[in-house]
């Protein structure tokens, strides 16, 4: 087995293991980061749940509350789908590139330049290259995961603005005796179910094939984000093997526990960097309804970035962020100790199928 294919099954197979146990807090965050609220003095829906509705543990336990431990999970399975095929590409052609890069290195060190290892700006080349091709391919199964997570949001926001335009009338005519009438229809409504079928055909919908890639611009910028956390991840894997090679110390493998510290803090300071690009394209997957207000609907990434900083402010860019700095620093961490261990049982299961094969030919 390649080295590529290994990695590719390991990150597939610790990708998922990292998002069912952190998927309830990648809901949470999607849905901080698709609330509008408005700037003090600025009026961007009237609706009383565009108001902060309290930390991630209370936004939990309301969730339940409201639609069961299955809201929790919506979407999940194009999730868990979307979460294998997008580390599966990534880790195999990150490996791919990382091999190269290290052939390149080692080739300019018998010319006489370097040392023989691969630097940060190669790093940084290996990652974007893998992460812009994964995203190309992935990003139907991503815009489909955001609108089940944010669906009951969105559907409950459209049914007070419909609330909203009846009690406005009512106002208006104030003889009309069928107010209570319309109301008692309009909370008889139960929601649709919705499924992923559901959700592509309402992107096909709304704008076609093209709709698949909405925010793709934002998260091809954010590919930066791998490339910043591998370049922390890599370069302080280098030192610490450096420093143990220095302290003649024989065992230079990095332990389950070290490689779990290391994807935290290349997460941290990957995720810290790039957040407001995340929120901008959860903003630009989500259905446009949800808020509740034209103004807020976003035609493109440009524009999304213009309403935000006027009706928003820039502390709009970070809705939700302690959420997401805790799902996806665990996440990580999680993956990156599973994808090495994995990839060590590979290796090892190789190495003794070559040991075993000869013995069995004779």
């Amino acid at each position: 087995m390649s080295s590529a294919i290994a990695n590719g099954l390991a990150g597939a197979g610790g990708g998922i293991i990292a998002q069912i146990i952190t998927y309830p807090l990648q809901t949470v965050n999607t849905r901080q980061q698709t609330e509008r609220i408005a700037k003090k003095g600025l009026v961007a829906s009237s609706n009383a749940s565009e108001r902060p509705s309290g930390g991630t543990l209370r936004q939990i336990l309301l969730l339940i509350k409201t639609e069961g431990w299955g809201g929790l999970y919506s979407g999940l399975t194009p999730s868990l789908f979307g979460t294998a095929a997008s580390q599966g590409i990534y880790y195999y052609f990150y490996q791919l590139f990382k091999n190269k890069a290290e052939a390149i290195a080692i080739a300019n060190k018998r010319k006489g330049r370097g040392d023989g290892t691969v630097g940060m700006f190669s790093w940084l080349i290996v990652a974007a290259l893998a992460g812009s091709l994964n995203v190309l391919l992935t990003n139907p199964i991503w815009v489909l995961v955001t609108r089940m997570q944010t669906h009951t949001q969105a559907e409950r926001k459209i049914m007070e603005a419909k609330r909203e335009a009846i009690m406005s009338e009512a106002s208006e005519c104030s003889t009309s005796p069928t107010l209570q009438e319309k109301l008692a229809e309009l909370d008889s409504i139960k929601p649709h179910p919705y499924g992923t079928f559901h959700a592509a055909r309402e992107v096909y919908m709304e704008a076609g094939i093209t709709g698949f890639w909405k925010g793709i611009v934002p998260t091809l910028i954010m590919v930066c984000n791998p490339s910043i956390q591998f370049m922390i991840y890599e370069g302080s894997q280098k030192h610490l093997r450096k420093k143990r090679a220095a302290k003649k110390q024989g065992f230079k493998n990095l332990s389950a526990l070290e490689v779990f510290l290391l994807g935290a803090l290349a997460k941290l300071g990957a995720t810290v960097s790039t957040y407001p690009l995340l929120v901008v394209k959860s903003r630009l997957q989500a259905k446009q309804e949800i808020g509740g207000n034209i103004s807020l609907r976003y035609s493109g990434t440009l524009d999304a970035i213009i309403k935000m900083i006027r009706y928003e402010g820039l502390p709009g860019f970070y809705k939700g962020m302690s959420t997401k700095i805790v799902q996806s620093v665990f996440a990580a961490s999680v993956l990156f100790m599973i994808k090495e261990e994995l990839v060590k049982a590979y290796m090892l299961m190789a190495v003794k199928i070559q040991e075993v094969a000869p013995n069995l030919i004779k």
